[in-house]
């Protein structure tokens, strides 16, 4: 096979061509939970510091059994460079079953985890409106997980547009039910932050249905279909899934979990610096759901050209990568710095949590570009199935370093809810600076050795 060098606009255009629908798709992950935050704020700053908490423990998981799933698209995505039909139709099967049973399990975990609530140092009033949130919450991860095996896979394919239209879908669904349930309208009853729950479970349920129902029925997955016929499961294929897809839901878990255990943190201060807590997550999920989008094209991008064995083209598809997500977070960071003080007020009216909510936007405009930098790192090593050392980096960064610091700078310095995120901001850069030489070097490497 002959190789040629793509110049870097080339490599622009084809990674935001998959970069964007995979945006606005993961976009819409968060956009439930920030609709979800507006709709709760009008309730008042308990409801909502409630929702931080719940959310704030279910994203944890979450974010883990989501980057589970990322073990479907690299092997696809190697699957396609290499020409293999036959791989592509294993990883669907295997990635079925795989999903399934994560979702179950992290279910699981999370009812385990509703058992201990009330022992994490929150106002009670914050445990009482957060707990039956979270249990209703807490079972869509079961759809969801299954949703996310058909999104990987499709990714894996280069098609991402499609998802992006059922997730659109998925949450106008969201909104309109958050309405019919939270308040209390045309009939239905009014159930509060529990209504906000429901809402996010039947969307969720829509969008595994939509899902499966499009790679079932689309002509360009017939070739795959065998992949349905869950008899020729074999444990032996869900082992490479697992071998990336674990580390990189370990990488997620480290991240998110420090945002956790800041949220946990913001709570034993009391109620409105965890509803401030919550608007500026809300507000920087989004931002980093942009950037995952990205990275989610890094790893296919990546993963083309590591199955192929074209080191050049591989380096190229990396560092475009970075440079877009690098505009985009920065183009953010601007958001963010101008319209501080304007976006907690679309939240909630209550001016304390305003103030401090509006801080926090400032100390998340600091961070954005690494934020942006780190998730594109580990989308473009996870192309070229490198998850060990990523893995170590980000508990290096987060729970050695960044954790830590959050503490000092937030109660031994008294410095409060912005000392937090100081130490979420260290984290966050020092992730993105050894995640980029991480795979500067691999690729460096790759190239050489491709051309000897």
């Amino acid at each position: 096979m002959t190789l040629t060098p793509q110049s870097y606009q080339s490599h622009f255009k084809k990674t935001f061509n998959l970069a964007y629908p995979v945006m606005l798709s993961q976009i819409g992950h968060v956009m439930v939970g920030i609709v979800d935050s507006i709709m709760v704020g009008q309730l008042g700053t308990e409801p909502l510091a409630a929702s931080s908490f719940a959310t704030s423990i279910f994203h944890l998981f979450l974010m883990f059994g989501i980057g589970v799933s990322y073990g479907i698209t690299p092997l696809v995505a190697q699957a396609v460079g290499e020409e293999d039909n036959h791989a592509i139709t294993r990883v669907l099967r295997n990635g079925i079953i795989m999903c399934t049973v994560a979702g179950l399990v992290l279910f699981g975990g999370m009812l385990l985890t509703s058992l201990f609530l009330d022992q994490m140092n929150q106002p009670e009033i914050v445990v009482e409106l957060g707990e039956p949130y979270y249990l209703i919450v807490a079972t869509s991860i079961i759809p969801l997980m299954i949703f996310q095996n058909f999104k990987q896979f499709t990714e894996g394919l280069s098609v991402t547009k499609q998802t992006m239209f059922i997730t659109i879908a998925s949450n106008l669904l969201n909104i309109g039910l958050n309405y019919l349930l939270i308040y209390g309208k045309f009939g239905f009853p009014e159930l509060g932050l529990n209504g906000a729950g429901w809402a996010t479970l039947i969307a969720r349920a829509f969008m595994m249905v939509a899902m499966i129902w499009f790679v079932f029925k689309a002509k360009r997955f017939k070739s795959y279909q065998a992949g349905f016929n869950l008899r020729k499961l074999k444990a032996t294929f869900i082992k490479p899934m697992l071998k990336i897809g674990v580390p990189s839901g370990i990488q997620f878990m480290f991240e998110v979990g420090a945002f956790t255990v800041a949220a946990v943190m913001m709570g034993s201060l009391g109620a409105v610096q965890l509803a401030s807590h919550q608007i500026a997550i809300s507000l920087v999920s989004l931002s980093y759901m942009m950037a995952t989008g990205v990275s989610a094209a890094a790893t296919v991008r990546v993963g083309n050209q590591f199955g192929k064995g074209d080191g050049l083209n591989l380096l190229r598809a990396g560092y475009s990568s970075f440079v877009m997500s690098l505009i985009i977070m920065a183009s953010c960071a601007l958001v963010f710095i101008t319209f501080n003080k304007f976006l907690p007020t679309l939240y909630v009216d209550d001016l304390e949590v305003i103030e401090i909510a509006g801080s926090l936007i400032i100390v998340a405009s600091l961070f954005q570009l690494s934020d942006g930098v780190q998730v594109v790192g580990l989308g473009a090593l996870r192309g070229m199935s490198d998850v060990r050392i990523p893995t170590i980096i980000t508990l290096i960064a987060y729970w050695v370093l960044g954790i830590p610091v959050s503490y000092y700078f937030g109660f031994i310095l008294k410095i409060g809810p912005e000392g937090i995120w100081y130490g979420l901001l260290v984290g966050l850069s020092i992730a993105a600076v050894l995640l980029f030489v991480r795979f500067r070097l691999l690729a460096s490497r790759f190239m050489r050795k491709k051309l000897l």
